[in-house]
């Protein structure tokens, strides 16, 4: 990899699934060196989660689900055994060599192969090492495994999520998107970034960075957590309306749902007369925002009488004509055929030998600067590994046959 912010910095990358695949993604992203190390043979757990797969250049099924896609592109990959001790010593040399260590295995695994944290740093004392678990490093739950909708449901995320239990399908719900793993990716590449500046401007050693799930996720739940905090009160489950506002939220029109946000005295004005219901805006009851919180289901039957009987096209209209921001409830296809996400170039590709174009989601960060790199196809199982280890390592060919007839690589 060439260019970018980070092209002098070397990422190995030993997480697997999400959380620490994104954080090493976003670093590849940015130009860094990431060598992504897998099992032999298997490789990363979410290569398999699937269907749907991408097919290679014969239709045939690959290694690729979606989840491996959006999280391994701008990386070189390479197999480690590194339960063995010829693996552990191989991992221990590129390690030399390393700015960064991303893993996310359980509490204590790697110290126990003689990979920890302290291991590492008495052979590399610059070396960022950051491992991102389900409920960290420390307290009575530190030895149990994560996974992001189990987190959903312990940070209280899930609490506030879905609709209220007195309405149809009303329940907590988990968010869609795996979206405590992928924040939690997020802050370790502001962890890593600031561990990095620190070593560098202020003349720290390497940290030990410990990221846990759990912590994110009660991050997350933000302003509800301070809700709870300040008055006592738990909250319930919102649905789809807005937070702090009424009566910004969803609603079901004749064909389908769209999201409206009258957030300001004036705006919900205007959305009254968008609608032909001027009324509402003058009606004692809803008033003001206060009002109109304590008012709400009223309020929101009065407005689905009107909105129910429209279009979803023709609502998106007026509200846009208005200056109320607005949008329907997009599907998939809609989000990639809409203008904006075209013109924004969220739809990218790469090619790959045995592929084709693979298509990705690209990197949101906009700037006026090279901060992103040319996108590379996320890496086959061990793609790189005779590359790296002759390379870097200096392995020879026939070093490397008994590593791989080992079972070692």
């Amino acid at each position: 990899m060439s260019g970018g912010p980070y092209r002098s910095l070397r990422v190995l990358d030993l997480s697997r699934v999400l959380a620490g695949p994104w954080a090493a993604q976003m670093l590849g992203d940015m130009g860094a060196d990431v060598i992504k190390v897998e099992r032999p043979g298997v490789g990363d757990d979410s290569r398999l989660f699937g269907p749907p797969f991408f097919k290679d250049n014969d239709g045939r099924d690959t290694t690729r689900s979606a989840m491996f896609q959006s999280a391994n592109r701008n990386k070189r990959a390479i197999t480690l055994n590194i339960a063995e001790s010829r693996g552990q010593a191989l991992l221990k040399k590129l390690v030399a060599t390393a700015d960064v260590l991303i893993e996310n295995y359980k509490v204590g695994t790697l110290a126990r192969y003689g990979l920890g944290y302290e291991d590492l740093q008495a052979i590399n004392p610059g070396l960022i090492y950051c491992s991102i678990t389900g409920y960290g490093q420390t307290g009575p739950y530190r030895d149990r495994g994560g996974y992001d909708p189990i987190v959903q449901a312990a940070s209280g995320m899930m609490s506030v999520t879905g609709f209220p239990e007195s309405e149809p399908g009303g329940g907590p719900m988990k968010a869609g998107p795996s979206i405590v793993d992928m924040t939690a990716g997020n802050y370790a590449v502001v962890a890593i970034q600031a561990a990095l500046y620190d070593r560098a401007t202020n003349g720290g050693a390497g940290q030990f960075i410990d990221i846990a799930l759990l912590d994110v996720g009660v991050a997350l739940a933000g302003q509800f957590g301070l809700h709870y905090l300040a008055s006592g009160q738990i909250p319930g489950l919102v649905g789809t309306q807005a937070n702090g506002g009424a009566p910004g939220g969803g609603f079901r029109c004749a064909d389908g749902y769209i999201m409206i946000a009258p957030g300001s005295q004036a705006l919900y004005e205007s959305f009254c007369r968008a609608l032909g219901r001027s009324e509402l805006a003058t009606d004692p009851r809803f008033l003001t925002n206060s009002l109109r919180l304590q008012h709400r289901p009223e309020l929101m039957r009065l407005l689905d009488e009107t909105i129910g009987g429209l279009p979803v096209a023709e609502v998106h209209r007026r509200m846009v004509e208005a200056g109320i921001p607005s949008n329907p409830v997009n599907n998939m296809a809609q989000v990639f055929d809409d203008p904006q996400v075209r013109e924004r170039g969220m739809r990218v590709s790469a090619g790959h030998s045995t592929t084709g174009e693979l298509p990705l989601i690209a990197n949101p960060i906009k700037a006026s600067g090279p901060l992103l790199v040319a996108y590379r196809a996320p890496p086959d199982v061990g793609q790189d590994t005779r590359a790296i280890l002759s390379g870097e390592l200096g392995l020879s060919d026939a070093e490397l046959d008994e590593l791989r007839r080992d079972g070692i690589v």
